[in-house]
């Protein structure tokens, strides 16, 4: 279980402040990004302008998919149009099934892509299923600064602890 739920890097921050050179470092050719809470911030229509631009420069270098368990596919469509990016929404993470679809279309294997998220049992445990690189990074706010977790990001990352999961910050595991 502890493999399950330990993300392959704990960030500090938010996508944000993820530098790009750590992906292309592990081998990285595409990223799966979660929408709420990673590129918009709760309860939020706006982008923050880090987020624009953070995913404008990893556009250049990597092949991006925004994915989502929100069902509102207007909401996740118009974020995904923005940036002329690919999306699921409603993907019910922690499925593999929607997950696999993804990699098809990147067609890339598992182990060159990282998904991107703010939440352990969604997010980092739908991508240990598949192999693939998981980061997990806080909340974003609408200034693009890490919010804290909500309650129940909390209750996940204590449970993930209790199962010897590390989710606290640190560099990319090897």
């Amino acid at each position: 279980m502890r493999r399950l739920l330990e993300p392959s890097w704990v960030a500090s921050g938010s996508l944000c402040d993820l530098p790009l050179e750590v992906f292309l470092d592990q081998g990285i050719k595409g990223l799966v990004l979660d929408v709420d809470c990673t590129l918009l911030p709760r309860h939020s229509q706006v982008l923050p302008e880090c987020v624009v631009r953070w995913v404008h420069i990893a556009r250049q270098q990597l092949q991006l998919h925004l994915f989502s368990n929100n069902p509102n596919r207007r909401r996740i469509a118009a974020v995904a149009s923005s940036f002329e990016l690919p999306y699921t929404a409603g993907a019910g993470k922690p499925r593999r099934g929607p997950l696999r679809q993804v990699l098809e279309q990147l067609q890339l294997p598992a182990e060159q892509v990282a998904l991107i998220g703010d939440r352990v049992f969604t997010d980092v445990l739908a991508g240990n299923r598949l192999g693939l690189f998981t980061v997990l990074v806080r909340p974003v706010a609408a200034d693009g600064r890490p919010c804290p977790y909500d309650r129940l990001q909390r209750s996940e990352r204590t449970i993930a602890r209790w199962c010897g999961a590390r989710v606290d910050g640190g560099l990319p595991q090897s």
